[in-house]
C-alpha cells in the first residue's frame, strides 16, 4: 500500500512536530523514563495515525459502462430523487456516501466518460452528513459526459474536519471509470447524481468500497 502524495508535506511536518513535542519534553520537564517512553509512545501512534490517513490501497480497476461504481469508501448516508439546479436542471437520483476520519479519503471516478465541466465552491465546513452541506459547504462539482451523452454529476464535499479538497480533473479531460480523481483531506462526504431511472443497488446505511462497490446500474437508452 502506498502513500498519496497529498500527504507527503502533512506526514513530514506532522513527524517533525511529534519530535519537537518529544524533545521539549525531555529537555525541560526532565521526566521520568517510565513517562518518557509512554509520551514517544503516544507521539508515534499518532503520526502513524496521520500517516495511514494518507494511504492508497492498490485495488483491481473494474471497467463496465453499464455500472456506475462507489466514488469512495464510507457509508451510504442518501438516496433519493431531487432536482439538481447547479449545471443539470433536471430530477436526478442522488446518492450520498459519508467518509469517517478512519476511512480511505483518495476519490475515484465513477464512470468514465468526457469532464465537461468543473467547478470550486468555496463555503461553510458543516459537519458533512448535515442535510446542508450539499450546497453550502466548501466543495467540487464535476460533470462527466457519458458516451450516450447523459450526464453524471460527482461533487465532493468538505466536513466539518476536512479543510481541503483536491481534484484531479479539468473540463476536456478523458475520465477512466475506478481512475483517482482525488482527494479530500479530514473526513467529508461525495455525493453522485445518476439518471433518476438508474437502478439503485444500495440502502442507506451500507457499508461501500471506493471503486469496487457498485451502487448503481444505468438503463440502456
Amino acid at each position: 500500500m502506498k502513500i498519496n502524495k497529498e500527504g507527503y508535506i502533512i506526514i513530514g511536518i506532522s513527524g517533525l512536530l511529534c519530535l519537537g513535542i518529544w524533545a521539549l519534553i525531555y529537555f525541560l520537564l526532565n521526566p521520568s523514563t517510565a513517562m518518557l517512553w509512554v509520551t514517544g509512545a503516544l507521539l508515534v501512534v499518532l503520526w502513524i495515525f496521520i500517516t495511514a490517513f494518507f494511504r492508497e490501497p492498490r485495488r483491481v480497476q473494474i471497467h463496465d459502462e453499464s455500472l456506475v461504481f462507489s466514488p469512495c469508501d464510507g457509508r451510504v448516508v442518501v438516496t433519493e430523487v431531487v432536482y439538481e439546479d447547479e449545471y443539470i436542471k433536471e430530477e436526478m437520483l442522488q446518492v450520498s456516501i459519508f467518509m469517517s476520519v478512519t476511512n480511505v479519503h483518495v476519490n475515484w471516478m465513477p464512470v468514465a466518460g468526457i469532464v465537461e465541466y468543473f467547478k470550486h465552491h468555496h463555503g461553510r465546513f458543516l459537519v458533512a452528513w448535515h442535510p446542508k452541506s450539499s450546497k453550502e459547504n466548501e466543495r467540487t462539482t464535476t460533470v462527466v459526459r457519458l458516451k450516450d451523452e447523459r450526464k453524471i454529476l460527482i461533487r465532493q464535499i468538505a466536513g466539518f474536519v476536512a479543510r481541503r479538497i483536491v481534484n484531479y480533473m479539468k473540463p476536456g479531460n478523458v475520465a477512466e471509470q475506478n481512475k483517482s480523481m482525488g482527494f479530500i483531506k479530514f473526513g467529508s462526504r461525495v455525493d453522485i447524481f445518476l439518471p433518476k431511472d438508474s437502478e439503485l443497488y444500495v440502502e442507506i446505511g451500507d457499508p461501500v468500497i471506493g471503486s469496487q462497490t457498485p451502487i448503481a446500474r444505468l438503463k440502456r437508452k
